[in-house]
């Protein structure tokens, strides 16, 4: 839908309330530019703008896709389009919400879709028309406020993603286990951040080649551009750091992980102590508690016991062994080449 749509001249606007697009066309010829305001246009409304401004169809098919990158775009009518990626912090669900911009930049006209709920420019505007005497220099000047908010608003994402890395990284140094799935989440959220904050370096050093901007624009451009490369800076250390919080992380559970298993390992020690105080006790208390009670009633002394209890276990031993191996030997595949003990010669 249209949001707002105005028509500037002289460094002011020239009307106030709704305007038709029609009429915002027939107006770009009236001197001055007309900047249209439009948020998550449908297919058909897009149709009639650009049926109405002549825009390029390649243009308006990348204004309806969600680009993961920022991008600048020339076409043969003079109409450029640039493509840029906002950021806002979320304090309730503590993550990134990112939205898109699409600025087609005339020299009468400005067009502006706007994608997600991280695109807001009633600011932009509004501080651009406190600011007469950037107007006058044409419709570059809304490109100047536009790339100005939005680097704006990286510098709250910036300070918010520094405090939650600060307190994961307070978490896996003091010894204890953070959350890897939160880890991975920040560091995927500082990743789709540096997407969208390293290519707008690109768009910004382009416009401050000689004759892209107005020189009163420059200034503001260079300031901008300034900025924008502290926050590329900062998210760069942020990617950095959260690598690194990520291995330590994974180190310290291997160390919980070692001391677990230490308790399993000391743990099985006592219980295979015990077991073995036991066994001989058990197992005397299994020969007296069998059934034969014809060779339990024969045992008069420690001696036929111990001849008893030994043979009795020793020998069923040895003809399980002796059977095993007999299974095995008949279960075994033949060798080739060999057969009834005698070698087998090739014909």
């Amino acid at each position: 839908m249209i949001v707002d749509c105005a028509h500037y001249r002289d460094g002011r606007r020239q009307h106030e309330g709704p305007m038709p697009l029609e009429e915002a066309a027939a107006r770009c010829t009236q001197g001055g530019f007309v900047w249209l305001g439009m948020f998550e246009p449908g297919e058909e409304e897009l149709a009639k703008v650009r049926e109405s401004f002549g825009l390029h169809e390649l243009a308006v098919e990348d204004a309806q896709a969600f680009h993961l990158r920022p991008k600048a775009e020339q076409y043969e009518d003079g109409t450029e389009l640039i493509i840029l990626r906002t950021a806002r912090y979320d304090d309730e669900r503590e993550e990134v919400d990112t939205g898109e911009i699409s600025v087609f930049l005339a020299e009468h006209f400005v067009i502006t879709v706007r994608q997600g709920v991280a695109s807001e420019l009633a600011g932009a505007r509004s501080r651009l028309e406190r600011r007469p005497e950037l107007l006058r220099t044409g419709s570059a000047s809304t490109l100047w406020a536009i790339l100005d908010q939005v680097v704006d608003g990286y510098a709250p994402v910036v300070t918010e993603l520094e405090r939650d890395i600060e307190q994961i990284e307070a978490t896996v140094f003091s010894g204890a286990v953070a959350p890897t799935e939160r880890i991975y989440s920040l560091r995927r959220e500082a990743t789709d951040f540096y997407r969208a904050v390293h290519p707008l370096l690109g768009v910004v050093a382009r416009r401050l080649q000689a004759g892209r901007a107005p020189s009163e624009l420059l200034p503001y451009l260079r300031d901008v551009h300034d900025h924008l490369l502290l926050v590329n800076e900062e998210v760069a250390a942020q990617r950095d750091l959260l690598a690194t919080v990520l291995e330590a992380n994974i180190a310290v559970i291997s160390v919980e992980q070692n001391r677990i298993n230490l308790r399993q390992s000391a743990t099985m020690e006592r219980l295979t102590i015990v077991a073995t105080v036991f066994l001989p006790l058990s197992f005397v208390v299994g020969f007296f508690g069998q059934n034969f009670a014809w060779l339990v009633s024969h045992i008069s002394g420690f001696a036929q016991f111990l001849v008893l209890s030994v043979c009795g276990l020793v020998l069923p031993c040895v003809l399980l062994t002796v059977w095993l191996r007999r299974q095995r030997r008949a279960a075994a595949p033949p060798v080739p080449g060999v057969g009834n003990g005698r070698a087998v010669r090739n014909p």
